[in-house]
């Protein structure tokens, strides 16, 4: 079974809680804190496997946790850090955000291991906050919450040349005769429901990787038929071998057939459509009308692409047609299917300095990651966590910018969850 589709949950470990706890020791306040500070949560990590080559494993396993990290405890003593996850994927799996649709990770090297997700920090122990003035803090940090996410997996085949063209061109003929693959052949639509791959070896000991992408037809770019399923496939192929049945025993017309299916590929990617491509006219041993093929060739000439005469049945003009791909390849560059600028950046806590202030009715409302924090790592039952709250808040710029909103003595300031008369 060939699955090339996951959407899966991942949450990073949570950090674990610092602890609150006091020495016993002769003149020392309460007897000195030393509460110890909580562990890291586990990161996720996701890892090229040379075992896997498909995401069937994903379709019955749909959420992975790393470890938590420990709470702290008394005496100093700090909480272990959680273990990390390591997600096992196939050579070519692309990682997105299923929010934002941005990619996360490329991961097409074998053995490439990537940072998908960081657990939260953990939070600090009251030793932490003992002071001239407050030796004795009744308060710890608590852990970051790991952040949790939906992603979508895809993978793409890496292949240096896609066969693309309509269904039933005889593509995975030339699959078969120029490859040890060994496709599933029929006189019938469809035929080819999942990729299939093949070594090509020249004879000058040179090799590439040929892939037989299902039948595209027209609508494919909006799902039609097998649609968008196998257009992604083509994304990583550097060259396109263009399959063109030029017998007319099915009544197709050749040159329609090459503008459809270009015209799919530049509605699913423009860059795609521009990718070099050769025409391969095939069945030429039984050709009903020559007409057919001197049109195909008039229209290659006038779009400068190059197209070669085959029968995939018998072999005729594709020795030929190796040895040119393989000339090509050699001066086509590899590229990568993600540009740098676009691949997110890794480690997911939003910047320290994130928050937002919004007014409703005669609330003012506090939010965002750097306030989420804060609130974490206070007690605010607590008189001297309370007075470290509203000195993080001060630093975090919070109160310039409620007065520049227009906040008053007496208004009503909610802290994420907790509501709070201003004074100044």
């Amino acid at each position: 079974m060939f699955i090339d589709y996951a959407k899966i949950i991942v949450k990073a470990g949570d950090g674990g809680n610092g602890a609150i706890s006091f020495r016993r020791e002769k003149y020392v306040a309460a007897g000195g804190p030393d509460g110890g500070d909580g562990g890291k949560g586990g990161d996720i990590y996701f890892e090229v496997s040379p075992n896997m080559n498909t995401l069937v494993d994903f379709r019955y396993k749909k959420k992975f946790k790393a470890e938590n990290g420990k709470n702290g405890e008394g005496g100093h003593r700090y909480g272990k850090s959680g273990e990390d996850l390591v997600v096992k994927v196939p050579i070519g799996t692309i990682v997105k955000d299923s929010e934002t649709g941005r990619v996360m990770a490329d991961l097409s090297e074998p053995n490439q291991k990537q940072l998908i997700l960081s657990g939260g920090r953990g939070g600090k122990g009251n030793s932490h906050f003992a002071t001239s003035t407050r030796q004795a803090p009744r308060f710890a940090q608590g852990g970051e919450k790991g952040e949790e996410k939906e992603l979508i997996l895809e993978l793409k085949m890496l292949a240096d040349v896609g066969l693309i063209g309509f269904p039933n061109v005889g593509k995975s003929t030339f699959l078969s005769v120029v490859t040890d693959a060994t496709p599933k052949i029929a006189d019938y639509h469809f035929t080819t429901l999942e990729p299939n791959l093949g070594v090509v070896k020249s004879d000058y000991g040179d090799s590439f990787v040929i892939a037989d992408i299902p039948g595209i037809i027209e609508g494919a770019s909006e799902g039609t038929g097998l649609g968008l399923k196998f257009l992604r496939h083509i994304e990583r192929t550097r060259l396109l071998l263009h399959v063109i049945d030029v017998s007319g025993i099915e009544g197709r017309n050749p040159v329609e057939d090459f503008k459809t299916i270009n015209e799919e590929l530049k509605k699913y990617s423009e860059k795609l459509s521009k990718r070099k491509q050769i025409i391969v006219a095939n069945k030429i041993d039984i050709m009903q009308d020559e007409s057919l093929l001197n049109d195909l060739e008039k229209m290659a000439k006038e779009k400068d692409i190059e197209i070669f005469k085959i029968s995939g049945a018998t072999g005729e003009g594709v020795k030929e047609l190796l040895k040119r791909v393989t000339e090509v390849l050699k001066v086509l560059p590899k590229e990568d299917l993600v540009d740098v600028e676009d691949i997110k950046k890794v480690y997911t806590l939003k910047d320290e300095d994130e928050f937002t202030i919004t007014k409703d009715k005669d609330m003012y409302i506090v939010d965002g990651p750097a306030v989420q924090r804060i609130m974490r790592k206070v007690n605010l039952e607590d008189n001297e966590s309370m007075y470290y709250f509203q000195k993080c808040l001060r630093e975090l710029g919070v109160n310039e910018k409620l007065k520049e909103a227009g906040v008053k003595e007496g208004d009503t300031v909610k802290v994420v969850d907790w509501e709070l008369e201003w004074y100044d």
